[in-house]
């Protein structure tokens, strides 16, 4: 059984995220821990020149409250957000936190994730641990 449980969470994707934290719930060993962790892609430098605000700080912000809201206070789930690739940069976390498992969602794939990859097909090719691919 898992000591430690990735669940990425996507933007665009969070109200799959207690989906994702009742099966890492069914999977977690007892005394381990879930971190939820969203990527934010790093802003391009031509964009980032005309912007005064320091976004990503200000959004990961934003995003970590968003985060910690969908944890309910619950005291076995962390949060985190960085900024980076999303297939890569899950991966790569897995690999820094000493992840046992990493529980990320997919949809059905299409045409589109045929020919560019979707993120969880790039998290499950990448990772340093198990992959569990939810749908």
């Amino acid at each position: 059984m898992p000591q430690h449980i990735l669940i990425p969470v996507a933007l665009d994707h969070e109200n799959v995220a207690p989906r994702k934290i009742a099966v890492a719930r069914r999977l977690l060993d007892e005394g381990g821990r879930i971190t939820l962790l969203t990527v934010l892609e790093d802003v391009p430098g031509f964009v980032a020149e005309f912007v005064d605000l320091k976004p990503v700080n200000h959004l990961s912000q934003r995003i970590k409250e968003k985060l910690d809201a969908v944890a309910d206070g619950a005291p076995d789930i962390a949060t985190d957000v960085i900024t980076g690739k999303s297939g890569m940069s899950i991966s790569n976390y897995a690999k820094e936190h000493a992840v046992d498992l990493i529980v990320v969602g997919s949809h059905k794939p299409g045409a589109q994730d045929y020919f560019l990859g979707s993120t969880a097909a790039r998290v499950a090719r990448r990772a340093p641990c198990s992959v569990y691919i939810l749908r």
